[in-house]
């Protein structure tokens, strides 16, 4: 497996930058920043690859709604070209509260808005003439606009004429269309000895109508690592970022991570998780959160359990194995872990 982790920072993603680098010489492989409703990804992707040299820049994730298509391979031919090659682009429908409440626009026709996109994008970074006669129309039509738009192909050389495309999906729909056409899967709150439960039969549909060409579908998962003997309790500073995924990251019914959290079996938990957050009461919440799920999502113990996880997580087809690192002794960091992991899945 190669080594990942999401951008940590605390308001200033320029620090961030820094551990990075050091992350990079222990052995890390992949770095994903996230965008939601903070700091843009883009520029902090730009930032990372002028003080890195190694490590591929993932976006995770870019919402299908806020840029165009064009936009969204612009923005990866520009950032493959400033990393010398080292770009991902991550996409996802993202949800309504974003999409509705911080964008303003519709969150309509997710699946087919993500398979155009993701068409689009490839197309462009072809340098293709552009067309497009869907969700998506390219040109604009006459009545739609001046009429005097015309085909365009992009008008820079990309340092790759393939970037690759990961999709965030949870929905059984979505991650069956991610793994017909998306070069890699980005799930959240992944359980290792549950996932084929919840997402086997769409996993399997998906690879069934895979073009060749695409090779096997890549997956990054995992969670907290936090290495030692006596180190179970790391895993409660993991329960509030459990309790607001399950319980405020959308409505009640408009909650996928909520959704796959009752697939797992915990349904009474979620339900209960839910109405604790959305009532205010984020402790409750937080504490409600079942071990058990911790421990499955998370590589929290001593070392041989730790091994047993990350085996755990490769043999349900995680690719990348998405950390973060939590020193748990005098003179560890982030970065000491990092290259344990790195020694361990070599």
């Amino acid at each position: 497996m190669k080594l990942s982790t999401p951008l940590q920072y605390d308001g200033n993603p320029r620090n961030a930058a820094d551990e990075v680098a050091r992350l990079e010489k222990a052995g890390l492989d992949t770095i994903w920043v996230a965008e939601a409703y903070g700091f843009d990804s883009p520029t902090l992707m730009g930032y990372l690859a002028a003080k890195t040299e190694t490590v591929e820049i993932g976006s995770a994730i870019l919402n299908i709604y806020s840029r165009t298509p064009a936009l969204l391979a612009q923005t990866a031919a520009g950032l493959d070209n400033v990393s010398g090659g080292r770009a991902i682009l991550g996409l996802g429908a993202s949800g309504p509260q974003v999409v509705e409440g911080w964008h303003g626009l519709p969150y309509s026709k997710p699946l087919g808005r993500t398979r155009e996109v993701v068409d689009i994008v490839r197309r462009a970074l072809r340098r293709e003439r552009l067309t497009n006669d869907g969700i998506f129309k390219l040109p604009l039509p006459e009545g739609e606009g001046t009429g005097l738009g015309k085909p365009l192909k992009m008008l820079t050389t990309p340092e790759r004429d393939t970037v690759p495309i990961w999709i965030a999906s949870l929905g059984r729909k979505n991650v069956e269309a991610t793994a017909e056409y998306a070069d890699g899967w980005l799930p959240h709150l992944y359980a290792p000895e549950l996932a084929s439960k919840v997402w086997g039969e769409s996993l399997a549909a998906g690879a069934a109508k895979r073009p060749a060409e695409l090779g096997p579908l890549q997956v990054a998962a995992g969670g907290m690592v936090a290495i030692g003997e006596d180190v179970k309790g790391f895993l409660d500073f993991a329960r509030p970022l459990f309790a607001l995924y399950i319980g405020g990251m959308g409505a009640r019914g408009k909650n996928f991570y909520n959704d796959v959290v009752r697939q797992y079996g915990y349904e009474e938990e979620a339900v209960r998780i839910q109405d604790l957050y959305l009532d205010g009461k984020k402790d409750e919440a937080a504490a409600a959160v079942p071990l058990e799920l911790l421990e499955m999502c998370n590589l929290v113990g001593p070392a041989s359990y730790v091994k047993e996880r990350m085996a755990a997580f490769e043999e349900s087809g995680v690719t990348h194995l998405n950390v973060v690192p939590v020193p748990t002794k005098e003179g560890e960091d982030a970065a000491s872990v990092v290259a344990q992991l790195k020694e361990w899945s070599s």
